[in-house]
């Protein structure tokens, strides 16, 4: 009994509210993120979410893996309907319809749901202030309708709308900075994370909803379909992004940054983008070029963490 009074391992609620049997890929990183959200969410929470993969393997009639209430939205407005739906709920509690009870509002979206075509949405709902939070699950492209480019997809990568060739390598924009974007809004709370990590993203899922406001959090969502990666790397393949400083894991709490992971040494990125074939085609100054960018937004990103 003393070993146990020490050391009292952590342990993620049993209850699944993202039920299995739904049609997502195997190795799906997105599924197992939306699975880890709505553990750390809970029973009580309305969800809001955009046309994506998500929403196509999780709801083909007439059944559906929500366990809870789930709103399918198009994909450009999933921040105002939660921003509408939370702006319900204090309606109708202050003119008495429903009990006064803390009814967690949760948008769920892709990142070109989130960082392309629901921009101009969720900005509006951030500077709001709408209390409320938001969740985009980042596979880095347009990957229910065809692996099409998005403002997310990173530098080199290979897209159905990117392909390399003679004159490209592919992708030829460095990704959208998408939590700096929501940190620049002022809200209270911001924060990166990843499944490979499932503590850490439970824990930050948690603090967001006990957050007043507006919270926004960024999740790295491993597609093996659309990055040509073996379907048993997507644990590890989050685990490198992490540990090249590709994704680095942090919060930004009331506009003060810090970091929920830093390696002594960062991984040379040549470790992460091996593995994965929308890659392949990179020539050795194209991955210098990437690893210098990814020294430098670290370095950035450490230099707002001392504060």
């Amino acid at each position: 009994m003393e070993r146990f009074d020490i050391y009292v391992p952590r342990a993620l609620p049993t209850k699944e509210y993202f039920a299995p049997g739904h049609r997502a890929c195997i190795g799906c990183g997105e599924a197992l993120a939306v699975r880890l959200v709505c553990k750390a969410l809970g029973r009580n929470v309305i969800i809001a979410n955009a046309t994506g993969c998500m929403e196509i393997v999780s709801s083909p009639l007439p059944t559906t893996s929500w366990r809870v209430p789930w709103i399918h939205t198009l994909f450009e407005n999933t921040a105002a309907v939660a921003s509408g739906v939370e702006s319900g709920l204090k309606v109708l509690m202050r003119k008495g319809k429903i009990a006064q009870r803390k009814i967690k509002v949760v948008a769920m979206a892709g990142d070109g749901g989130t960082s392309d075509i629901g921009l101009q949405a969720l900005s509006g709902a951030l500077e709001r202030g709408h209390n409320f939070v938001f969740c985009c699950f980042d596979n880095e492209a347009y990957m229910n309708t065809g692996i099409q480019r998005s403002s997310a997809t990173p530098y080199g990568a290979m897209t159905t709308t990117s392909p390399p060739g003679k004159v490209s390598i592919g992708q030829t924009t460095f990704k959208k900075d998408m939590p700096k974007i929501a940190a620049a809004h002022n809200i209270p709370y911001v924060a990166t994370a990843s499944p490979s990590y499932p503590f850490d993203l439970t824990e930050k899922v948690k603090r967001a909803i006990e957050t007043e406001g507006p919270c926004y959090l960024h999740i790295l969502s491993v597609c093996p379909t659309g990055w040509r990666s073996a379907t048993n790397l997507s644990i590890q393949l989050g685990r490198l992004a992490v540990e090249t400083g590709v994704f680095p894991l942090y919060e930004v709490v009331r506009g003060q940054y810090k970091l929920s992971f830093d390696p002594p040494q960062l991984r040379p990125v040549i470790e992460y983008l091996k593995p994965q074939g929308r890659f392949r085609h990179l020539s050795e100054n194209d991955i210098k070029k990437i690893q210098e960018k990814v020294t430098k937004d670290y370095l950035d990103l450490k230099e707002k963490a001392r504060g």
